[in-house]
């Protein structure tokens, strides 16, 4: 008499050992690494506090704490001094618009500016990432505020196998310029704050050098 109880078990057995091999060779061929919390930010952005809470101020104010360059940003003689003032600190698309172009400094060099705005719902955690990895800081326009971003915290995931990279950005650590002291760090945490709220991130380099 064939023992069906036996076989069967058997047979369980053979099928759970055959998932369990094929999805070590698997995970093996396809190793995917998950590293949460991770955080990049810049640690030397000069301490520098709007004139008023105008919103022009606070405009040509973070816009000096991004270049952190008197020469381009923004001083009297300075490249930008002018542009920063004529644009719209409601709208960081207008801004990015008049300060995009080439620029010659007050001592003869000459400087090239990206000024690159990304709506909300187009914002890419992977150039956020690279760019502060770079020391590049970004403005951020929420709740109709200006806010400086000088670091984020996000979860990373790395395929081995392709050497894909997938990110998560969990908060923003920010700079409100309006505001020294306690008041001036702000985080923007994207679980419990409300991202429809943010209008878009504009990112501004020095791409002559």
């Amino acid at each position: 008499m064939v023992n069906v109880g036996g076989a069967r078990s058997a047979l369980v057995f053979l099928v759970r050992c055959f998932v369990a091999f094929h999805f070590s060779i698997f995970c093996v061929a396809y190793a995917q690494v998950y590293y949460p919390n991770q955080r990049v930010g810049i640690g030397d952005l000069p301490l520098l506090t709007a004139g008023s809470k105008d919103p022009s101020d606070v405009l040509l104010t973070s816009v000096e704490i991004v270049f952190h360059d008197k020469a381009i940003c923004c001083g009297r003689d300075s490249a930008l001094v002018d542009r920063v003032q004529q644009g719209d600190p409601r709208s960081l698309k207008d801004v990015a618009e008049k300060l995009q172009g080439g620029y010659r400094l007050s001592d003869g060099r000459s400087v090239v500016i990206s000024a690159e705005y990304v709506p909300a719902p187009s914002v890419n955690s992977g150039q956020l990432v690279s760019d502060l990895t770079e020391k590049h800081a970004m403005l951020m326009a929420w709740n109709s505020h200006l806010y400086v971003i000088y670091g984020v915290v996000y979860d990373a995931s790395i395929d081995y196998s392709s050497g894909g990279r997938m990110y998560t950005i969990r908060k923003f650590l920010l700079v409100d310029p309006r505001f020294s002291g306690q008041r001036r760090q702000v985080s923007l945490d994207r679980q419990t704050d409300e991202w429809d709220k943010v209008q878009g991130v504009l990112t501004l380099k020095d791409v002559s050098q």
